[in-house]
């Protein structure tokens, strides 16, 4: 004798009834951390300190105490770092204290390197 067959399940779902499916979820595309870059000021014997502080606030947003902090650095070491970004910020950092450094004929040396 042969066993039982199971019922058949209808093609539709009736009303009610759940059916099982498979859900299958795409990937997430995993995306890397952008590089960070220093931006670094150098020294020199002709930039008044306090150019240097005003550079440091109006384009690094560092207040009072912070600039001159760094300014010190700069001035002991010879170069100080004044904030970490990314590629393209840095580069625009960069581009505006030579800018200004230049516009009021100061020698500041401005760069940056990737950390």
């Amino acid at each position: 004798m042969s066993e039982p067959k199971p019922p058949k399940r209808p093609a539709v779902d009736e009303p009610g009834e759940r059916q099982d499916t498979d859900v299958v979820a795409a990937p997430k595309p995993k995306t890397k951390k952008p590089s960070m870059y220093r931006v670094l000021l150098l020294n020199d014997d002709y930039t008044p300190m306090e150019f240097v502080v005003y550079v440091l606030e109006r384009f690094f947003n560092k207040n009072r105490e912070e600039s001159t902090h760094i300014m010190l650095h700069v001035h002991h070491h010879g170069v100080g770092v004044c904030g970490i970004y990314t590629y393209e910020v840095a580069e625009t950092k960069v581009a505006q204290v030579l800018d200004a450094a230049r516009r009021n004929q100061h020698p500041l040396q401005c760069t940056m390197e990737r950390e």
